[in-house]
């Protein structure tokens, strides 16, 4: 008889270096020549997950260890699902526990089609760190291209970037209370080819359970994003309805909607959803009109995936507010958040309240951003990506007014006539790093920093909608918290490389004084002023943008400008955000 099935979806992950360990089957025999590219399942070779009364029955690792399928199951990942990651469409495989369920990386040739901007794999590493490979992706064509693959390893790469954790490891002896993990990595695709096959890296420490082709998401731009700066208690919501205020920077005809379970354990059911023009407070301007996710009218989001709404005929107005509001039919404890919404949005008495024209169920206000994270509009020429800390986050910015300055810089480039009218994404977290995590990736949290730069920077910045310009402005929480020059510069170095890689344009921000605020010491300014001079003197990036110069006091450059200053010597009040917002050059954001 057939047992039970289980399956998974993830989203986005990185690497750092781990201590490795031996591999036992890095020394098995090469598999024989394969006669032509194979669907990835007839390739299958290795089995990662085990009943858990039958642990003996997988093998991932060579020493007996394996993958929960009851922890996978509680996960939300049935097998067999098509489940959006970063955009693209991965299938776990159709497998009951004990069954092969992924290859070995070999040098096989994978049988796959499609147009996009990336290739996501569903991956993890068994050698004790990174393991890595070079491989190639052949195109209709007839040219081809190279890719380089890292997988982190299961048990010991970063919790920051991975799709998810599973809190046990099966093995021979029992079940062992150590988190398992999981990875998707993307690499980049020839812009415009159609692939035709991929061959995989020689690297048999490397495990790949799913690929697919990311499809480009030209026939959208990002009018509104916000990244998740953590996954934190809520509520409690026990079948509550959030209406979620948002601002728009461009406008369309066609609306879709984003919602993200980054960095869950578990699964979160959405019921009824819509979208309206905001009037006043919870007062939508009209009816709302009603979103679909796959043809349903809910869906449910598994830990660590993403769930896009259907496309819907809507006339989304620029520069104004709008309600996204979706039911919450289970109870939901803890979500994934962003916390410095600067904005007041609402929370229902119980019940589904999503289609309400009236205002009176909302009865409480909530500060942050859960579960949702963009909204986009159809057509139009792509986005600009502001990855950045407080500063672009908007601490200090006079609340419900919409005067962050991404915000700003959205108003200038809808009136002028030198640049397309890009919509502008706010990718700032409040007390964000470049080379260090705040949040660690993992589990409830009060710590709302989020993950460095580093490791969200393929979430919120490569894999934005129709993202063609990144303008970086990080950097201060680095150095005021003892990290040298020499780190932040690296890790700025790594981000431009990375978004060019995916042909992104990077403009770099200088740093920004704050002599008086109490982390802001004198050897701490020392180190700001040399990322600030290597920013100036390098070609790593399409250009500089001189925040420093803008709103430094010219009579003690390692403060802000009294006028500029919100008073507690690091955040720029208002004026202090338009002033940045139009030093900006607005030509520089255009390819």
């Amino acid at each position: 008889m057939r047992r039970c099935l289980w399956g998974a979806a993830v989203i986005l992950g990185l690497s750092l270096a781990a201590t490795p360990v031996a591999y036992a089957e890095s020394a098995a025999p090469a598999r024989a020549p394969q006669a032509g590219p194979l669907p990835l399942e007839r390739l299958f070779d290795n089995t990662a997950v085990s009943d858990d009364a039958r642990p003996g029955e997988a093998d991932f690792d060579g020493f007996g260890r394996s993958l929960s399928a009851r922890d996978l199951t509680a996960a939300g990942w049935t097998p067999g699902r098509a489940l959006t990651v970063q955009g693209a469409r991965l299938t776990w495989p159709r497998r009951a526990a004990g069954e092969p369920d992924n290859v070995r990386a070999d040098g096989q040739a994978v049988r796959l089609r499609g147009r996009g901007d990336a290739l996501a794999f569903l991956v993890a590493g068994t050698g004790g760190g990174d393991v890595s490979g070079t491989g190639a992706v052949r195109y209709a064509n007839g040219s081809a291209s190279s890719y380089r693959l890292t997988a982190p390893d299961w048990r010991t790469g970063p919790l920051a970037t991975k799709a998810v954790a599973l809190p046990h490891l099966n093995t021979p002896g029992g079940r062992l209370a150590e988190k398992a993990r999981l990875y998707v990595v993307t690499v980049p695709l020839a812009r415009g080819r159609e692939v035709a096959s991929v061959r995989l890296p020689r690297n048999r420490g490397l495990h790949v359970f799913a690929l697919a082709v990311r499809p480009s998401t030209r026939a959208w731009t990002g009018t509104w994003a916000a990244a998740t700066s953590g996954y934190q208690a809520v509520g409690p919501w026990t079948d509550r309805t959030l209406r979620l205020v948002v601002h728009t920077s461009v406008g369309g005809s066609r609306l879709r909607v984003r919602l993200d379970n980054t960095f869950a354990s578990a699964p979160v059911d959405i019921g009824g959803a819509t979208v309206a023009v905001q009037a006043a407070g919870a007062r939508p301007a009209a009816a709302p009109v009603p979103l679909s996710f796959r043809g349903a009218a809910g869906t449910t989001v598994p830990a660590g995936a993403q769930a896009f709404s259907d496309p819907v005929g809507f006339d989304v107005p620029a520069d104004a507010g709008l309600l996204v509001s979706f039911h919450l039919p289970g109870t939901v404890t803890a979500a994934p958040v962003h916390r410095l919404a600067v904005q007041r949005s609402y929370v229902s008495e119980p019940g589904d309240h999503a289609g309400d024209s009236a205002p009176d169920a909302y009865t409480s206000t909530i500060t942050s951003w859960p579960l949702l994270t963009g909204v986009d509009v159809g057509g139009g020429p792509g986005s600009v990506v502001v990855l950045g800390d407080s500063v672009t986050d908007g601490e200090k910015s006079a609340p419900d007014a919409d005067r962050r300055w991404p915000d700003l810089l959205a108003d200038r480039i809808r009136a002028s006539s030198a640049v397309p009218r890009y919509g502008v994404l706010n990718q700032g977290v409040s007390a964000n790093r470049v080379v260090t995590d705040r949040y660690p990736g993992d589990g409830v949290s009060t710590d709302s920093g989020g993950v460095s730069a580093l490791h969200r920077l393929d979430r919120d910045v490569l894999a934005q909608t129709s993202a063609r310009t990144a303008v970086v402005f990080q950097g201060v929480n680095d150095v005021r918290w003892g990290a040298l020059a020499d780190q932040v510069t690296a890790g700025l170095r790594e981000i431009a490389d990375r978004a060019h890689a995916r042909g992104i344009r990077v403009l770099a921000a200088t740093i920004a004084p704050c002599e008086g605020e109490a982390l802001c010491t004198a050897a701490a300014d020392a180190q700001r002023v040399a990322v600030n001079a290597w920013i100036r003197d390098n070609d790593e990036f399409d250009a500089v943008l001189d925040f420093d110069a803008v709103l430094r006091d010219p009579d003690h450059p390692a403060r802000l400008r009294p006028a500029y200053d919100s008073g507690d010597h690091l955040h720029p009040g208002d004026a202090g955000l338009a002033a940045l917002a139009d030093s900006v050059d607005l030509g520089l954001l255009a390819p």
